[in-house]
């Protein structure tokens, strides 16, 4: 028999308290903020006692969610270590927010609320990569700790990312900035850029290149350390495979990387300052080394390139992250299916 009961916080706040009492079974209860989600609670609670598939009282109200977050950090972030920072500072505001709380006391509705606490004053791509860091965590307690029987965050609705940012050079911006970096006193500078723009490789991946990369005699990058911790290779054709060549030539013995630091060879090179001299030079606004990969995609686009081809090339697993190109390839559709009609009408036009 299950049982409701309001109760005032000692701020004033009124939570309800559902109680499931069974004979020949323990107690179960659960405070929410809302008495709809008690009495749902309390519903599916009876239920599952009944069908034999409750074990709530066992790991769900035995532990926090502080203790399932400290337990993911420690076993399962340290085997994602380009996520480690993010995520940790990610997991650790929920732990704050919720921490103390049972993991039978987390609902989607208390999550849903933590949601809209995050929105204010971030934007909706963070919200995301928090709910997501937090949903897994969620994920490994029900599948390998057995500490829960659903994912409670799985319910709960993202906010709507607003369409990905697309800010590509104007043929006039391109020959200006190329100008200005072969003008840069940063002689690494122009290289970069012209593998930024000839690849779309990501700025760590080119700062990150060593010698032992690059295979001149069939023409490929290997990129070991990439964002989706995948290896891939990558195209070097035209000029970008000239100017590495001539930097091949002058290469320093010192260092295995491409591009360096100066004072420090066995550093990659810190390109920001000449990066941003170079756009100041050039007149160009609102542009992000970044945008460089915006760039080489938007022109594979306009240069009749498909979506999974460019997402083949950028090293993006699904279409998802290119589908912002798409509308850039209008036109070379348009030429594609009006050489179809001639050829599938040309008996009927004679």
């Amino acid at each position: 028999m299950a049982t409701i009961r309001e109760r005032k916080t000692s701020n004033g706040e009124t939570r309800y308290q559902a109680q499931v009492r069974l004979k020949g079974f323990p107690l179960q209860t659960a405070t929410f903020n809302r008495k709809t989600d008690a009495k749902r609670w309390a519903q599916q609670t009876e239920a599952a006692i009944q069908e034999g598939r409750h074990f709530k009282t066992s790991e769900a109200k035995r532990r926090t969610l502080a203790e399932l977050i400290d337990r993911y950090i420690r076993e399962v972030l340290p085997t994602k270590p380009k996520s480690m920072n993010g995520q940790g500072r990610q997991l650790l505001w929920w732990k704050q927010e919720l921490g103390f709380r049972s993991l039978a006391d987390i609902t989607p509705s208390l999550l849903a609320e933590a949601r809209d606490k995050l929105h204010h004053g971030r934007q909706p791509a963070t919200v995301v990569r928090y709910m997501a860091a937090l949903s897994h965590a969620f994920t490994t307690a029900v599948n390998e700790w057995e500490w829960l029987e659903d994912n409670p965050l799985r319910k709960v609705r993202k906010p709507k990312e607003p369409r990905g940012r697309v800010r590509f050079l104007s043929d006039d911006e391109r020959d200006k900035l190329l100008a200005a970096c072969k003008a840069s006193s940063c002689k690494q500078l122009y290289p970069i850029v012209v593998l930024a723009l000839s690849t779309g490789m990501r700025q760590g991946e080119i700062m990150g290149l060593t010698w032992a990369d690059v295979d001149f005699k069939r023409g490929y990058l290997t990129l070991h350390d990439t964002k989706n911790g995948e290896r891939r290779s990558v195209p070097l054709v035209g000029h970008a495979k000239e100017v590495i060549i001539n930097l091949a030539k002058a290469r320093r013995i010192d260092t295995p990387l491409v591009f360096y630091s100066k004072r420090k060879p066995s550093s990659p090179l810190f390109v920001r300052i000449p990066w941003a001299e170079a756009l100041k030079k050039a007149e160009i606004e609102n542009f992000k080394f970044h945008d460089l990969r915006h760039t080489t995609a938007s022109y594979l686009a306009m240069n009749g390139a498909s979506l999974a081809e460019i997402a083949d090339i950028l090293g993006h697993k699904t279409l998802s992250m290119v589908k912002r190109y798409a509308h850039l390839s209008e036109q070379h559709t348009s030429k594609v299916l009006e050489s179809m009609n001639k050829g599938i009408f040309r008996q009927r036009d004679e």
